[in-house]
């Protein structure tokens, strides 16, 4: 009798299912892309850690909402079509998401699931404020914010918390590469293994070294200049194609490069590509910024930012500018550099 009833509740739940539901998961959604993009840019533990755990939560609201959200979608036959198919980049979301964490790093096809995860929250963006409009407005009533509702909430905000707890449980005491990964969610490579990356749309180019010549503010330089102030660093590389690898580079560091007064009176350093791919940094940061030229003791190659590249500890990897061309002191301050470059 119990299970019948149980039954029973299910069916007039779903029944029940609408605007509430269609509610909770615009919240979710805009929760976990908001969680997401921190997360994407986050190098240090404390905000990585706080993203993923709001990632993972809304990730698994927005699971055991899916049997909510189909009842509505067949309801619905005008929509179904457009409603499927963001019910489907949600799921596609969602599955990459966990294939990433619990399958660890791998490529098929060329493509990362952490790809699939990121390039189907971006898609889901434009469809989602199509969908949004399309129903605005979406209106909050009184009782959305009574006692009931509000318990209800949060009983769900536990449970969600429950599930998520439970599965990183699982991956650690399994020994899945979820318990290797770090706070970003990315998962270990030997320095070997690190794969050539490019961001976007650039493209790798076929430098000389032996031609190659960095300008650092205005004064040229050769691989072979800094190669001859050049020392070991060990540093992080954390990829946001979903890997990390712990590897000594040769480098030198900025500040060795730069006068200190003309530094000081600075606001912050352009590291520039040849192919016009360029990240800002805050002038305090020179002396943790490194113009590397080697790997493990091995002539970078092209994929890997030969001639020059730089090394930026703490930085996700997309701050680590290859092929470096220039390096500029500039009057604007780090902050109007774009969280994400757009090339």
């Amino acid at each position: 009798m119990a299970t019948v009833g149980l039954r029973t509740r299910s069916r007039r739940s779903l029944a029940r299912a609408g605007r509430r539901t269609n509610l909770a998961i615009l919240l979710l959604v805009v929760g976990a892309l908001l969680s997401g993009g921190l997360l994407f840019s986050a190098g240090t533990p404390g905000p990585a850690t706080a993203a993923r755990l709001a990632h993972g939560l809304v990730g698994v609201g927005l699971i055991v909402l899916v049997p909510w959200k189909t009842a509505i979608i067949w309801r619905a036959s005008r929509l179904r079509v457009a409603s499927l198919a963001l019910l489907a980049l949600v799921l596609t979301c969602l599955v990459s998401g966990f294939v990433q964490v619990f399958g660890g790093y791998g490529l098929l096809l060329g493509i990362s699931p952490i790809q699939v995860h990121v390039g189907a929250a971006l898609v889901l963006v434009f469809f989602l404020v199509v969908h949004a409009v399309r129903h605005w407005p979406v209106s909050l009533r009184r009782s959305d914010l009574s006692r009931r509702r509000l318990l209800t909430t949060g009983t769900f905000s536990v449970a969600a918390g429950a599930v998520y707890g439970a599965a990183e449980l699982v991956g650690r005491v399994t020994g899945s590469p979820a318990a290797t990964r770090l706070t970003t969610g990315s998962h270990p490579l030997a320095p070997a293994d690190i794969p050539a990356t490019i961001w976007l749309f650039d493209r790798v180019p076929d430098l000389d070294p032996s031609t190659h010549r960095v300008l650092v503010a205005g004064a040229s330089l050769s691989r072979a200049d800094l190669e001859a102030l050049a020392g070991p660093v060990r540093a992080r590389l954390d990829c946001t194609s979903g890997w990390y690898a712990d590897a000594t580079w040769t480098g030198v560091p900025l500040t060795a490069l730069l006068d200190p007064d003309t530094l000081a009176a600075a606001a912050s350093v352009e590291v520039c590509s040849v192919t016009g791919y360029s990240r800002r940094f805050p002038t305090d940061e020179a002396s943790k910024l490194w113009l590397a030229t080697r790997l493990e003791g091995r002539s970078l190659s092209a994929g890997q930012g030969a001639p020059v590249r730089l090394v930026a500890p703490g930085r996700r990897g997309f701050w680590w500018v290859k092929w470096v061309a220039a390096v500029e002191l500039s009057d604007r301050p780090a902050t109007l550099t774009p969280p994400f470059p757009l090339q």
